[in-house]
């Protein structure tokens, strides 16, 4: 019975108006489609071994999880703090209320995903606001002379 239900997976239903083709679809007609049960979730490490570095998806991005949404994050709130430079133009410029606001941003996230994250990830944002937060006040203090 447990391989039955490890193989059953889950069932996508397709509730758009329109076909593939472009095609009207008739009025409460829905396909269904099973999903593959390997498609659901990707595989998390087991305790104590080392994660995976992300996968590129099939247009070649890296796919999305929280570690690299939390750096992601990071990098915009220290081209705010004039850290590092604009990627488009080059150019390193300091806005201090943008900086604020995102690691206000990171802070809120903290609070709101405490106890569901594991020990790397708790870790990385503990670190991340650290220094965010050492960098704004220096920052600060330096345009309040």
């Amino acid at each position: 019975m447990a391989s039955e239900e490890k193989d059953k997976g889950f069932t996508v239903q397709d509730r758009r108006r329109f076909s593939a083709e472009g095609e009207a679809r008739a009025e409460g007609r829905e396909e269904s489609t099973p999903a593959p049960a390997a498609a659901s979730a990707p595989p998390e490490a087991a305790p104590g071994e080392p994660r995976r570095a992300p996968e590129p998806g099939p247009h070649g991005e890296l796919e999305v999880t929280f570690t690299t949404f939390m750096v992601g994050l990071s990098t915009q709130a220290l081209a705010a703090l004039g850290e590092i430079s604009d990627p488009v133009s080059g150019a390193r410029s300091k806005d201090l209320h943008a900086a604020q606001q995102l690691i206000d941003i990171i802070g809120m996230l903290r609070e709101k995903t405490r106890g569901n994250l594991d020990s790397d990830e708790d870790g990385l944002i503990e670190a991340i606001l650290f220094d965010l937060r050492m960098k704004y006040v220096e920052l600060a203090r330096q345009s309040a002379r």
